[in-house]
């Protein structure tokens, strides 16, 4: 794919700048209404959050990318770190203080949805309120507090001094104010955020691009509550502002006419128009018609895509890693021999060869390769090892299935997933003996899976697909953040010695060492003594349907950057004629 990026032609005309009394100015602008570059596209899923606190799936963290700026961000060919809020950082001797330098021009701002005016927030003497290091220190500070609901805290609760001492407080309704002004982060003025680590973590620098550290603003969060993402009420300060949110039907982002013009991004597209369908086989559809831009391709069509549009057919790999995982507290899962024989049981070379038609890597471990500390990928875990796996049934006390009680497996929405759920259960039938109709199947939307994956024992499934993409290059962001028992609220695991390997591993300086850690953490899980929380499948390779006129580069970490990407407008509209 072509890495050129067009220069924009701005389309967006900006009205009268107003001046507050006794102040500086106060920006205001309206989107132009004429002949918008747009980019159409579709999902098959709502948006669960648009709080970069709270965001914790692909959807809402590639819509948070667009409607607001992050401390840092990825460089989309090299992955190296880059200023984004951030112009320059310097790190202590000793590793444990980072020290940023905040750009002052990005200003926070509103839309109105009916009049099409974007306006910059002020304050209560009328002053124009632009992005600062307090507003770090507040969107941090509310991440680690555990009634935000982030599952992200506990990632960077691990990361920040004091963070974790307040999430893992014991009456969260009654914080001390102490620990709360003990978390390592301040500003000793507007432009300088300082963040203090427990402990030297080499790769803290990589996770500052992270949605959840973003700054995001305290008065319309007071002000609104829950419903401070609503269309009309958002107040945001990145390269787009929300334009539609009709929940379940579709949404619409525009270019933000206020936004410094060297934080545009270089990408040509003014309007993202997304519409929710049931399925990929109609997104299909509509790629075909050249109503969207993009699309996955159903299974059925895949040959047949490929050898049709030959060039206009994108292979990406994401390091996206999907498992099946078990609630570790509720039987017959409870046991560890229970859930050894269903992984050992089902067939991911297989499943990758034929169902997803060669699009992925059968795994046997978690984290995939290219991550910093991914053991090689044959080396360790399990994978299909049939005999094995009847061997632990037997050993939980279910020879050949006998006395198997009934379970549940929940899967995504959509045409593919119920090819994944139906595959194992048919392993499971021919591996292990047991009946297909021991393992009901359910679907739902993936936000209505995350949600009953929390639920407890009684309520949540006995098992669930899910999939975990890099939110930076380092195997902590794997074993770490989504393995460690403190993190693992969906799985329920229990503290163990594993987990104080984790830790270990987290803060070693030397990188030999920490790459023995591990691998000796990822057998811990998935080995022939694993604890098996869940079982790896695959990583994730697939074909993309995509329009020549598109110009794009996928981000590996985070969200998509819309902001970079071009369209030919002359190609497309002659395709869409």
């Amino acid at each position: 794919m072509s890495k050129k990026l067009l220069a924009i032609v701005s389309l967006l005309i900006l009205s009268s700048m107003v001046l507050a009394a006794c102040g500086p100015k106060v920006a205001e602008g309206t989107v132009a209404t004429g002949d918008l570059v747009t980019f159409s596209g579709y999902s098959t899923t709502e948006i669960p959050t648009l709080d970069p606190q709270l965001g914790e799936d692909t959807v809402s963290i590639g819509y948070i990318e667009q409607l607001f700026v992050h401390l840092t961000n990825y460089d989309l060919v090299t992955a190296d770190i880059v200023p984004e809020a951030a112009t320059a950082w310097t790190v202590s001797d000793d590793g444990l203080v980072y020290t940023f330098t905040i750009r002052t021009d990005i200003p926070w701002v509103n839309h109105n949805p009916e009049t099409g005016e974007v306006k910059q927030e002020v304050n209560a003497d009328g002053d124009p309120l632009f992005v600062t290091a307090n507003d770090f220190v507040y969107g941090i500070k509310r991440a680690c507090n555990p009634n935000t609901g982030s599952y992200y805290s506990g990632i960077i609760a691990t990361a920040i001094k004091g963070c974790e001492e307040v999430y893992q407080v014991e009456d969260p309704e009654n914080i001390p104010q102490e620990l709360i002004d003990a978390i390592g982060v301040s500003a000793p003025d507007a432009e300088t955020l300082v963040i203090e680590l427990p402990g030297a973590a080499s790769y803290f620098l990589s996770m500052t691009p992270m949605w959840t550290i973003a700054a995001t603003p305290q008065w319309a969060i007071e002000k609104y509550g829950d419903q401070w993402t609503e269309a009309g009420n958002i107040v945001s300060n990145g390269r787009y502002v929300l334009n539609i949110w009709e929940h379940g039907v579709s949404r619409t982002l525009l270019r933000n006419p206020l936004m410094p013009e060297d934080m545009q991004g270089g990408g040509n597209i003014d309007k993202f128009v997304t519409n929710v369908v049931p399925d990929t086989s109609t997104g299909y559809a509509l790629w075909l018609n050249n109503e969207v831009e993009t699309s996955g391709i159903p299974d059925g069509e895949l040959e047949a895509h490929l050898a049709t549009f030959p060039d206009e057919s994108v292979s990406i790999p994401d390091l996206a890693v999907f498992y099946i995982a078990y609630r570790m507290t509720k039987a017959p899962f409870d046991d560890v021999h229970v859930r050894r024989a269903f992984g050992a049981a089902f067939d991911s070379a297989t499943y990758v060869a034929e169902l997803r038609q060669g699009q992925g890597l059968p795994m046997k471990h978690f984290a995939p390769p290219g991550i910093f500390g991914a053991p090689p990928i044959d080396e360790v875990g399990v994978g299909f090892d049939p005999d094995f796996a009847r061997a632990e049934l037997a050993l939980a006390g279910y020879p050949d299935c006998e006395g198997f009680p009934q379970v549940t497996l929940l899967g995504y929405s959509g045409e593919s997933t119920l090819a994944w759920i139906e595959f194992a259960q048919a392993n499971w039938e021919k591996e292990l003996g047991c009946s297909p109709d021991l393992i009901q199947i359910e679907q739902q939307s993936f936000s209505d899976l995350l949600t009953a994956t929390k639920a407890d024992d009684i309520e949540a499934p006995s098992m669930w697909t899910l999939g975990w993409g890099p939110d930076y290059a380092d195997e902590n962001n794997w074993v770490g953040d989504v393995l460690h028992c403190e993190n693992a609220i969906r799985m329920k695991r229990e503290c163990n010695e594993i987990d104080e390997l984790i830790e270990e591993a987290r803060f070693e300086s030397d990188p030999e060492v920490r790459k023995a850690l591990y691998a000796q953490i990822e057998d811990a899980f998935f080995g022939y003594e694993g604890e098996y929380p869940f079982f790896p499948i695959f990583l994730r390779i697939g074909y993309v349907a995509e329009h020549a006129w598109l110009d794009r580069i996928p981000a590996l970490f985070g969200g998509d950057q819309w902001y970079t990407w071009t369209i030919d407008e002359a190609a497309q509209s002659a395709a869409q004629e």
